[in-house]
């Protein structure tokens, strides 16, 4: 049971701000002083007072921008340059900007060409700095937000672009670890979109021929003719328009794995070749005579009811027991609800960064919506949608009023839908503060943000509102 106080102690409410960290280093004390008062209110500011100083304030407060005065002459100057050097290559990312009275242009490109963000010239207009200030550290946490990513994507795990922590999806990883090293014929089963593709090469990279070739096959992309060719190449004169030979992607595949995604959509006539080449290591150019030795390992998939197919003689029984030797079944995205924050979170990131923008984030009553929405297309649909979010959204919050009305209408339909619960549970007290804090966003939009007319709204008197109010930082 929750116990609600209408006055909660003060000391649980503690909102934390974090400001944006400045030093100024330069050996005029009162120039220090004038630019550290016109800062203070939107910036954390350390002081010092030499190149010695700017070391300390480097190694050890986490700088955001270094504010650096540069001495007069060529001794200022050659310590300057050194600084910056050092900064090259090291672990810390501060950017530098150099306030000077010298003018001269060949003293601006040394300190630039060294690494400087800025050369700013004395005497200093406060106002203009500032602004700089905010360039700068604006395109500070860019950097960072994008080098967090492109770490992210660098040591991606040995399942590729796989992403779940869930149950289902630890069952999946696993049988990619078993399966990996074998040589056994694998087929995956699942739904359109949830990324069948993904776990196949994820099987290929994790094997003994991850240095040779994957190929892979959409088998539903082409007619029957067309797909013959593609599948096992041509001779020249084979039929018109064969101009030269062509190798096919059975050949291509010699030595490394084959995919074919959409299994089921093989006619029987390629079926029945396809059979041959498994049985046989060998197949036959169209339009030649001579056989040729293949050695793949063949990685299949389909969203069909390969069974019922089976018993309708649509697909091939022999062929069927050839592929479905080992079968891995991928989770539909609605069957792992607790891995779509995951997935948004990843996918915000990954479009952030391909389009240059700051890193955007998913409102609480977004994410609700994202977790109630069933996702007939699975990731791919979910891909697709945070893509056009991310596009689409002014603003660094996507929030419920961004989201398409299919996600929103879904999320508010009858409460069978509604609170579903999913295969893995939920966390009670999460859920339970979103739902508040939505209530409490709409009814201050509401009341035009009058406290006294958003606690009538909610029921609550003006204490609780006022805590409500810290704890979600509104």
């Amino acid at each position: 049971m929750v116990i609600y106080v209408s006055s909660p102690p003060e000391t649980t409410i503690t909102p934390v701000v974090t400001k944006p960290k400045v030093a100024i280093v330069d050996d005029d004390h009162s120039l220090r002083s004038k630019i550290a008062s016109a800062l203070r209110s939107q910036f954390e500011v350390f002081e010092g007072q030499d190149f010695e100083a700017a070391y300390r304030l480097l190694q050890g407060s986490e700088l955001d921008v270094l504010l650096l005065g540069l001495p007069l002459g060529d001794a200022g100057v050659r310590e300057c340059t050194e600084l910056l050097g050092r900064l090259v290559g090291s672990e810390i990312d501060t950017l530098v900007i150099v306030l000077s009275s010298d003018e001269t242009k060949a003293t601006a490109l040394k300190v630039i060409d060294a690494g400087s963000y800025d050369y700013f010239i004395k005497p200093i207009d406060t106002d203009v700095l500032r602004h700089l200030l905010e360039r700068a550290v604006e395109k500070l946490h860019i950097q960072r937000e994008n080098r967090i990513l492109r770490q992210e994507i660098s040591r991606k795990s040995a399942h590729g672009d796989l992403i779940g922590s869930t149950d289902a999806m630890s069952h999946v990883f696993d049988s990619i670890k078993r399966m990996a090293r074998a040589t056994t014929n694998v087929i995956i089963r699942g739904e359109s979109g949830v990324g069948k593709e993904l776990v196949a090469r994820a099987l290929h990279e994790q094997s003994p021929r991850r240095n040779r070739a994957f190929v892979s096959v959409n088998c539903a992309a082409l007619p029957e003719g067309l797909m013959e060719a593609e599948l096992f190449g041509y001779e020249k004169g084979a039929f018109t328009g064969a101009v030269a030979t062509k190798e096919g992607r059975v050949e291509t595949a010699h030595q490394g794995t084959l995919f074919l995604d959409e299994i089921a959509t093989l006619t029987p006539a390629l079926q029945s070749k396809l059979l041959r080449v498994l049985e046989d290591r060998s197949f036959t150019r169209l339009g030649g005579k001579k056989s040729i030795k293949v050695d793949f390992r063949l990685i299949s998939a389909t969203n069909e009811d390969l069974e019922e197919m089976v018993r309708e003689e649509r697909f091939r029984e022999d062929l069927y027991y050839r592929i479905h030797v080992v079968p891995i079944f991928v989770p539909s995205l609605r069957e792992r609800v607790e891995d779509i924050p995951v997935l948004t979170d990843y996918f915000v990131s990954v479009y952030c960064a391909a389009n240059g923008f700051p890193l955007k984030r998913i409102a609480d009553d977004a994410m609700l919506a994202l977790k109630r929405y069933p996702w007939p297309g699975n990731v791919r649909e979910l891909q697709n949608a945070i893509q056009r979010l991310v596009i689409m959204t002014d603003g660094e919050v996507i929030s419920l009023k961004d989201l398409p009305s299919e996600i929103v209408q879904a999320s508010g339909r009858d409460s069978r839908n509604r609170f579903r619960l999913p295969s893995g549970g939920i966390n009670l007290e999460k859920e339970m503060e979103a739902f508040e804090r939505r209530w409490l966003q709409e009814a201050l939009e509401q009341a035009k943000q009058v406290r006294a007319e958003a606690a009538k709204l909610l029921g609550v008197d003006r204490n609780r509102l006022n805590y409500l109010c810290r704890k979600y930082n509104l």
